[in-house]
């Protein structure tokens, strides 16, 4: 494992933004959406970790900074055009973040391809930024359909119902977590 998230993951931000502006869970395509017509640059959210050496990632820094922007301008939340502009804002910033690291890493380690799945996976802007870095790196980018793109606490679950069904028994709720857990 190259880097993981310090605080909150990528999904997580897109989620607990649209929370904060009243969209439904998940959040993330809601956001998604109304920020298909937004302007995303008119909020200069932070790219946190963007230019720190390693591979983790940091969103809970971005959240705040939405909160505190809505607290000092709700106004917002009433302007159509205003509340699409924050949510492209946002989410160019999240996009920036994961391509950036993303690129950087397959380069430094030399490799010719890169992978990507998951649910933030099915966001259209991180794909299409995503494959514009990969071609111009001359990376290979693999990603999967988008309708397999999903929560990734929902794969985990079927993942353990498969195990349980196949007879392999479940460990204790005390059990430390461990990111290389073999899936089979």
């Amino acid at each position: 494992m190259l880097g993981s998230t310090v605080d909150d993951a990528a999904g997580e931000c897109f989620d607990k933004t649209a929370r904060l502006i009243g969209l439904p869970y998940p959040g993330g395509p809601a956001l998604e959406k109304l920020a298909e017509q937004g302007n995303s640059r008119a909020f200069a959210f932070p790219r946190p970790l963007l230019h720190e050496a390693n591979d983790d990632f940091s969103f809970s820094g971005l959240k705040t900074s939405v909160r505190y922007c809505l607290r000092d301008h709700p106004e917002i939340l009433d302007t159509g055009q205003r509340l699409r502009d924050l949510c492209a804002s946002v989410q160019a910033a999240i996009v920036e973040v994961l391509v950036t690291k993303t690129v950087r890493a397959a380069r430094r380690l030399n490799v010719g391809c890169v992978t990507a799945s998951g649910g933030v996976t099915r966001n259209l802007a991180l794909r299409k930024e995503l494959a514009a870095a990969c071609r111009e790196a001359g990376l290979l980018l693999r990603l999967a359909e988008r309708s397999l793109c999903t929560d990734n606490a929902a794969m985990i679950g079927v993942l353990a119902e498969r195990k349980l069904l196949g007879g392999q028994s479940s460990l204790p709720l005390y059990t430390e977590i461990a990111a290389s857990w073999a899936l089979a």
